[in-house]
């Protein structure tokens, strides 16, 4: 334990790095923090010309409103369930297996060039993204339908047809986040001993054994530690997308909570700020629960969690 001098001492000696503190320490703070104060609308009946304290308190009355009196609430939870697990499993194992890929490529020139085609998706808006996915799916000049009728069959609406709006959703995003989410997992198996594939080598192992018996193990606490915190957003879908690829013909299968919330809550003719809060703090409350359970589930099963 240092006495007190030497704790003055070490502060002012260190006085930079903590200035360097005060910025995101103030954001965290003001963004993060402070909007917490708010919550409690979810629990009033909410009026701009009263303010939040003054707003009439009416308790659990907006979070039984969505269960009870929304026809569409199991339809829109369905959605937002099966396209977090559609991406969950289609979505998360592929950055794993293309990192391991990566890290295999013999040419260190090959494998930069792969990298920065692989990154550049992920830095492209949304909006583009949106915009060209809109143009590809065109019935008249769209590129899917081009190779649909090469194919043998005949030109559709993609993008309005629900059974195709997940499948259109969730691989544009594999699409433009495999590269970028491969990124931590091919930084952990370069922290591999050389000599262990070396060893294996000499013993005859293949490179499947290699991988299974030297490269997986390696990244399995990484893997385990982004599968924890992936489970607990299994509620949480963004809104941007989905609101720029919906329409009328693909609502049955695009309306999720993020964009129900955000229409009740700021895009009608009557804002129904209290409504809206309470479902976001619902959804909110759900993904923390899901995340204590599967972090609980984690260090009993095995020694990783996150806490």
């Amino acid at each position: 334990m240092l006495s007190r001098t030497h704790r003055r001492h070490w502060f002012k000696s260190n006085i930079s790095l903590y200035l360097l503190l005060i910025v995101p320490v103030a954001y965290i703070l003001i963004f993060a923090y402070y909007p917490m104060y708010g919550a409690q609308i979810a629990f009033r009946d909410y009026r701009i010309s009263r303010g939040v304290l003054n707003s009439d308190w009416v308790g659990l009355k907006h979070f039984i409103k969505f269960f009870t009196r929304n026809y569409q609430v199991w339809r829109i939870i369905g959605n937002t369930l099966g396209i977090n697990l559609y991406m969950l499993a289609a979505g998360f194992p592929l950055p794993i297996l293309f990192a391991i890929l990566l890290n295999y490529l013999p040419s260190q020139r090959w494998r930069k060039v792969v990298q920065m085609t692989t990154y550049v998706p992920y830095f492209i808006s949304v909006v583009v993204i949106c915009g060209m996915l809109l143009q590809f799916c065109s019935t008249k000049s769209g590129l899917f339908n081009s190779l649909i009728e090469m194919l043998g069959g005949e030109r559709m609406d993609i993008a309005g047809n629900p059974d195709a709006f997940w499948s259109l959703y969730v691989w544009s995003g594999i699409w433009q986040s495999l590269g970028y989410g491969s990124v931590i997992y091919f930084s952990s198996l370069q922290s591999v001993d050389p000599q262990l594939h070396e060893a294996a080598i000499v013993d005859g192992a293949s490179l499947w054994r290699r991988v299974w018996h030297i490269d997986i193990p390696v990244i399995l606490p990484t893997i385990v530690i982004l599968l924890i915190m992936r489970c607990g957003q299994i509620v949480n879908v963004g809104y941007e997308k989905i609101l720029l690829l919906q329409n009328d013909m693909n609502i049955a299968a695009s309306e999720v909570i993020s964009t129900y919330t955000y229409k009740v809550g700021l895009g009608g003719s009557t804002n129904q700020f209290s409504y809206a809060t309470a479902i976001g703090l619902m959804t909110s409350a759900v993904n923390f629960a899901l995340l204590v359970l599967v972090n609980f589930a984690s260090r009993r099963l095995g020694e990783t969690s996150l806490f």
